[in-house]
């Protein structure tokens, strides 16, 4: 992985030293960021960890770019899916790039906090972040001033996050990123646009709609729950959407014919019109089998696919949670301290692609090695442990004998000596 960046990096000093962010963001420790990363590599402040992120120049979307190009290598399947969704991270205070009180899933309420719009690619072998875009609400791109000290480019504007995940798909496929389904939740599958944008490429999608959506049917716009109340019993079957912690995660599936929106965007060649007709929509319904409770999905494909495989890709949504959930724990992705656009944006791309490495080893350790019997494959959380101990640990003892840094040092005695002071006035008669 450290090859495939290495072009990004016009001065081998600043390619070291990313080298060694990388090894601190994928070691244990308790706490990540600049400081603690970069006593972990031997340095005496934190000052060369922080240039790196903020001043020093280095091609960051040339490292998304290489991230694209090393999860497709290595995990790419031309049955894979793209899954866009959000994830926050709470903050204090008004300066962090991107920071207001908005509602964010990682609290479940109304919160100050920053939110961002992460890509995942699923595929059969295994699933990683490869792209993400920062969320900056109306309250920022209104500010032109707030914006510039932050850090932030002058060309930004304000795009909602469905037009956050639409240009992250198509910078994706346009870089040849083999994929041939995109998936997301309700926010995202309310957007026409995006839709429209996906059936203009031919591309799949199974997205998320609330029940109370109205659809088109041959009988006019109908909701979507109006429309399954309807269903007869047999038009439910029982299907598994992937295996989950506790075993496979079987469902009751009915699917109901739509037909092309009248106000959908044709390709302007002409070409879709001709072969409208031959595409196909859906609404897939999804029901739990205890609770009763319903789940909608608006679907399109470019050609005819059977039920199972919607429920696939439908079930493929959840890897993108998975995916926050290794990234925050493994990598580091929530435990930024930077405020400014670019450091956010280095920190992700360096988070993602530890988070990538991961993956890619359990894939490739899931297929040459697969696990005994009785026994479970080999986690991201386990190989993470295993180069800690093995590899990480060992080398930087040789490399950097005093882990314990310098300016750790002189904080413990600054501390020391004013407990000390204390002491001797507190016993002074």
């Amino acid at each position: 992985m450290l090859a495939l960046i290495a072009a990004r990096f016009g001065r081998i000093e600043i390619r070291r030293r990313a080298a060694r962010f990388l090894v601190g963001l994928l070691a244990d420790l308790p706490r990540k960021n600049c400081w603690s990363i970069a006593e972990h590599a031997g340095d005496v402040d934190p000052h060369g960890m922080q240039y790196l992120l903020g001043r020093a120049s280095w091609d960051t979307d040339g490292v998304r770019d290489d991230l694209h190009d090393y999860v497709t290598t290595n995990l790419g399947d031309t049955d894979a899916v793209l899954v866009a969704d959000e994830t926050g991270d709470l903050k204090k205070g008004t300066c962090t790039v991107g920071v207001q009180r908005q509602y964010t899933g990682t609290a479940g309420r109304i919160e100050n906090a920053q939110v961002a719009v992460y890509l995942t690619y699923a595929g059969a072998r295994g699933h990683a972040m490869i792209d993400r875009e920062l969320y900056l609400p109306k309250s920022w791109t209104g500010d032109p001033d707030r914006c510039a000290e932050a850090g932030v480019p002058a060309d930004i504007r304000f795009l909602t996050k469905p037009a956050l995940a639409t240009g992250m798909i198509c910078r994706a496929l346009n870089a040849g990123v083999p994929a041939r389904w995109v998936a997301w939740d309700e926010v995202y599958g309310a957007d026409p646009a995006l839709r429209d944008e996906l059936e203009i490429r031919r591309v799949g999608y199974v997205l998320a709609i609330g029940c109370d959506r109205r659809v088109p049917t041959a009988f006019g716009l109908i909701r979507a729950d109006t429309l399954t109340a309807s269903l007869p019993k047999r038009a439910w079957q029982r299907l598994s959407a992937g295996a989950g912690a506790k075993g496979e995660r079987y469902y009751d599936w009915a699917l109901v014919a739509l037909v092309p929106a009248a106000d959908s965007v044709l390709d302007p060649a002409g070409d879709d019109r001709k072969d409208a007709d031959t595409r196909c929509r859906w609404l897939l319904v999804r029901r739990h089998r205890r609770t009763g409770e319903l789940a909608f999905h608006r679907c399109y494909s470019p050609e005819p696919v059977p039920l199972r495989e919607l429920v696939r890709v439908a079930g493929r949504r959840w890897t993108v949670e998975e995916s926050f959930q290794a990234g925050k724990g493994l990598a580091g992705l929530d435990e930024h301290q930077v405020r400014r656009w670019t450091s956010w944006r280095r920190w992700t791309v360096f988070a993602m692609l530890v988070h990538a490495l991961l993956a890619v080893i359990a894939a490739n350790e899931h297929s040459a090695r697969p696990a005994s019997a009785g026994l479970i494959a080999l986690t991201c959380n386990e190989i993470r442990r295993l180069l800690t101990l093995l590899v990480i640990e060992p080398s930087r003892v040789t490399a950097c004998p005093h882990a314990w840094s310098t300016w750790r040092r002189h904080q413990y005695r600054a501390r020391t000596s004013h407990y000390h002071r204390q002491e001797a006035a507190l016993s002074w008669p």
